[in-house]
């Protein structure tokens, strides 16, 4: 069974990867709504801080949601409207036939509704006699040619003009220009009398308000208005997520969906609605509205302390613009019905853990949607939780087993290096590695050192340093210890130079593999020794310091969220650095000989995917700046395609995906005029190394080899 999933999956990677022109167009759309979205925050007043209010107007509605339905419920009735609360997509669908049976319906008009997707509700309408139609132009896309959407905003994104063109020439028996514009106009003349003639309307509704038992459907093409106003008998579908507490809840929300979306301020059309006003003759029977309240698991996924958070998704479709695989393989690779990052938890809970286990794989919990998301949902985690849950039927493929113990097989390629590094040259044994254990064999791997920082360190001794500035302890991380101590050594050295006493605790590998992968149960077990190990130097005055970015990320974010924001978690990521951001807190930052040393180099700088909630390597550039370099931020806004340890993999589900993820980067740097790459991440340091022919350093390196 598990075999079956990874080669469906494999087959759809493969499917994205050889269609390039489509994969480019994918690509371009999601980057074009994260550059608008980028654009257009920047002129917001509050700026980023617009999420923190839209997470907080989410978790307030989301801790009372039972009586906020209660409500919402009360006042549409109070306003003439009905409410059915449904428990199940059957339900709903139960109620829909029901009523359309009543009123002798024989066709029903659509605007675009995820929530209507989720039970899909089209089918079983259809095949009780009626004809659905749906009038948002990427739905009805999607419905002409039988696919499931592509993208929650951008439905048909992976279709072309002349595709769409195509499929109207077949629907309407006349000719269409294969333009945008006339496809428009030819999309127009067919829907006319289909919302003038619709004995139903269908919506979803962005947000149901509760103190006044109004809802709020937002939409670019205006259809939702038309498909709500025109036809005797209206239907809304909502989750019941949807209910926030007030009018000014909603407006945020106005605000957030169309901000994060597209980078629109508002969408085109906003259309309030509370009851429906009477129409035409006198003593014509009254038009009904109808809002299904559908559960469908929300009520459970409340209850669960892993997946709750996910009840807080807007539908914005902001962390399916900035994930790194869903750009390449899209929502058909990367979805069951709901798609993206978000849609793995989402799916997991109202479809089943078999279905969103088909394609979690496809994370590579890069944590951008974190990063972007308006509610500031931590989706990464979720989604470990759900690969974590799935293990239990389907075990973690062997590949993934290894990469989550790289710090046994670290520690076993120090012990035998140099051995170790001439058997990785050798092209019959990374043959071999590749079929045995899954690592590509050609991806460069790091070299290993036989005295590692440890040994080195142990044998030097901590620097006696009076009256210290201050106390560091260095967390290593694995690259610094077993591949490169020189540039460990180099950290500490330099944190010494500048009148800090420096120790090197005892600890483990930062542990994210077991994250990334989803062993949860492992990974709380390493953040649990690595806070016993740290806390008491920390309660004893030190600042904890690493020089790997991911290390940093788990020591901040990763074990408070792990150890339930145990006391001592909480005070190592208080007290945790970035080594380049603790530096820049010491005086005289630039030590002797350096001011100049870099003085006429011009060199590219990547952000590593997990630093940007902590620094975004502001710091790393500021302390090459300071040196005299040019440094030019060369970036695409995801990730490099690396992700850790997922582009070591081989196959479609690692190396060659992880190589299409990288290419608009690497093209990047190598339009760019510099002479070498600059990155703080071990990793992606390998993946650049490779995609562009260049040198890649570290900036302590850099200093170190160059001047």
């Amino acid at each position: 069974m598990a075999s079956q999933r990874y080669e469906n999956l494999y087959a759809k990677i493969e499917t994205a990867l050889r269609e390039k022109p489509k994969r480019t167009q994918l690509y371009n759309a999601v980057k074009r709504a994260r550059d608008s979205r980028r654009a257009a925050i920047d002129i917001l007043p509050q700026g980023e801080a617009f999420r923190k209010e839209v997470r907080e107007i989410k978790v307030r509605c989301t801790a009372k949601l039972d009586d906020l339905v209660d409500q919402f419920a009360e006042r549409v009735e109070a306003r003439g409207a009905r409410v059915f609360l449904a428990e199940d997509g059957a339900a709903a669908i139960g109620y829909i036939l029901k009523l359309a049976a009543e009123k002798n319906a024989k066709t029903v008009a659509k605007s675009k509704s995820l929530t209507s997707e989720e039970i899909e509700v089209n089918h079983p309408i259809e095949e009780a006699g009626l004809e659905v139609i749906e009038t948002d132009l990427g739905e009805l896309i999607i419905q002409k040619v039988h696919e499931k959407p592509f993208h929650l905003v951008f439905p048909a994104v992976h279709k072309t003009a002349v595709e769409v063109a195509e499929i109207f020439e077949k629907e309407t028996g006349e000719g269409v220009p294969h333009d945008v514009d006339a496809i428009m106009k030819v999309v127009r003349q067919y829907l006319r009398p289909i919302f003038l003639n619709a004995d139903i309307g269908m919506t979803g509704a962005n947000v149901g308000v509760a103190e006044s038992g109004a809802i709020l459907i937002e939409t670019n093409e205006g259809n939702a208005r038309l498909v709500s106003s025109i036809p005797d008998v209206h239907i809304c579908i909502m989750g019941r997520e949807k209910v926030v507490e007030t009018t000014g809840d909603a407006i945020m929300m106005m605000l957030a969906h169309p901000v994060s979306a597209v980078g629109q301020h508002t969408t085109t059309y906003v259309t309030w609605m509370g009851g429906r006003s009477p129409l035409g003759a006198d003593g014509k029977t009254p038009r009904e509205s109808h809002i299904i309240i559908l559960d469908n698991g929300r009520s459970a996924m409340k209850e669960d302390p892993l997946f709750s958070d996910a009840l807080n998704c807007i539908r914005c479709g902001a962390c399916m613009n900035i994930c790194p695989t869903y750009g390449v393989v899209g929502g058909h690779a990367f979805g069951h019905i709901y798609p993206g990052p978000i849609g793995i938890p989402w799916t997991s809970e109202v479809h089943g853990l078999d279905k969103a286990g088909d394609f979690a794989p496809l994370c590579i919990s890069c944590g951008l949607c974190k990063e972007i998301c308006p509610a500031e949902i931590d989706i990464p985690m979720m989604i470990a939780g759900v690969k974590d849950r799935d293990s239990e039927v389907n075990p973690h493929p062997r590949v993934n087993k290894m990469l989550m113990a790289a710090e046994r097989a670290a520690k076993m390629g120090s012990l035998t290096a140099p051995l170790s590094n001439w058997l990785m040259d050798n092209a019959w044994v990374r043959w071999a590695m590749e079929k045995a254990m899954g690592i590509d064999r050609r991806r460069q791997l790091p070299k290993f050192s036989r005295k590692t920082l440890v040994k080195r360190f142990a044998k030097r001794g901590p620097l006696p340093v009076s009256n210290p500035v201050r106390k560091v302890a260095f967390f290593m991380d694995l690259f610094a210890n077993y591949n490169d101590p020189d540039l460990g050594m180099a950290a500490i050295e330099c944190l010494e130079a500048r009148g800090c006493e420096v120790v090197i605790p005892p600890q483990k590998g930062c542990g994210y593999p077991y994250i990334g992968y989803g062993d949860l149960k492992k990974a709380r077990k390493v953040a649990r020794e690595n806070v016993d190990f740290l806390a008491p130097y920390v309660n004893r005055g030190y600042e904890v310091v690493a020089t790997e970015p991911t290390a940093t990320y788990c020591l901040k974010i990763s074990y408070p969220k792990l150890l339930d924001k145990s006391e001592d978690a909480v005070a190592i990521a208080d007290h945790t650095f970035e080594f380049f951001e603790f530096l820049s807190l010491l005086k005289g930052d630039v030590a002797v000989g350096e001011r100049n040393a870099l003085s006429g180099r011009k060199f590219g700088f990547h952000i590593p995917c997990h630093q940007r909630p902590l620094g975004a390597g502001e710091h790393a550039m500021a302390f090459l700046h300071a040196r005299g370099a040019e440094v030019a931020l060369i970036e695409t806004g995801t990730c490099c395609g690396m992700a850790g340890t997922f582009g070591l993999k081989a196959g479609p589900l690692g190396y060659e995906l992880s190589q299409a993820v990288g290419e608009p980067l690497f093209e990047g740097f190598r339009d760019a005029d510099v002479e070498a790459i600059v990155t703080e991440s071990s990793v992606c340091a390998l993946h650049l190394s490779e995609g562009t022919g260049h040198a890649v350093w570290h900036p302590l390196n850099l200093l170190r080899f160059l001047k």
